[in-house]
């Protein structure tokens, strides 16, 4: 009987998450969460073989997983995303998932991924693991990643440099090379462009 942990911070889905999970013979829900603090400490409790975390668990999905790994480390992680990207699938590797799929994916899909990383094995949708593959390193320095991060809370030319230390010109130059880089519009364009590859 392989043991989960669900962490999901909508109870409707948390519950269909579970009652898919429960509904496979070999497969036990011993825990359910809501919010990202209380992962660790049920995964030491319950001792869980797999846990499933939502990207946008309150706390940081992601987060989360770095932290499960840290300190429950034979705990595997398949985080799961209403919305996925390829920025997504390779983040929540970085941060020691074994897998990653969709909220879309069908209760079969779900269940065998489960299977999969309990067993220390790969879980991720194949159409998401070549945009992974095949999407574009991240061309922005570290400086360029500074000023998009806080130009992504919609701070102007002026708070950015306040923030950094920089002349107004020296940002707005960081921004015309992070826009051509990135072949943004504008900003907003920018800012998505780099969340969606994983690059903030």
């Amino acid at each position: 009987m392989i043991r989960i942990l669900v962490a999901e911070h909508l109870p409707l889905v948390r519950r269909g998450l579970v009652s898919s999970l429960e509904a496979e013979a070999d497969l036990s829900v011993v825990a359910e969460v809501g919010s990202g603090e209380d992962v660790v400490p049920e995964a030491l409790t319950h001792l869980p073989a797999a846990v499933v975390i939502d990207l946008d668990l309150p706390g940081g999905g992601l987060a989360v997983t770095t932290r499960l790994h840290e300190k429950a480390p034979g705990c595997k992680v398949l985080v799961v995303s209403a919305h996925p990207n390829a920025g997504q699938v390779r983040g929540a590797f970085a941060a020691h998932a074994l897998g990653f799929m969709s909220l879309d994916v069908g209760p079969e899909q779900l269940a065998e991924g489960v299977r999969q990383i309990a067993a220390g094995r790969r879980a991720v949708d194949s159409d998401l693991a070549v945009a992974a593959l095949e999407s574009a390193a991240n061309p922005l320095t570290r400086r360029e990643l500074d000023v998009l991060r806080i130009a992504a809370g919609g701070a102007r030319s002026t708070e950015i440099a306040d923030q950094l230390f920089l002349s107004v010109g020296t940002v707005r130059n960081h921004l015309s090379r992070i826009m051509c880089k990135t072949g943004a519009r504008n900003r907003l364009d920018a800012v998505r462009i780099a969340n969606d590859s994983g690059w903030l």
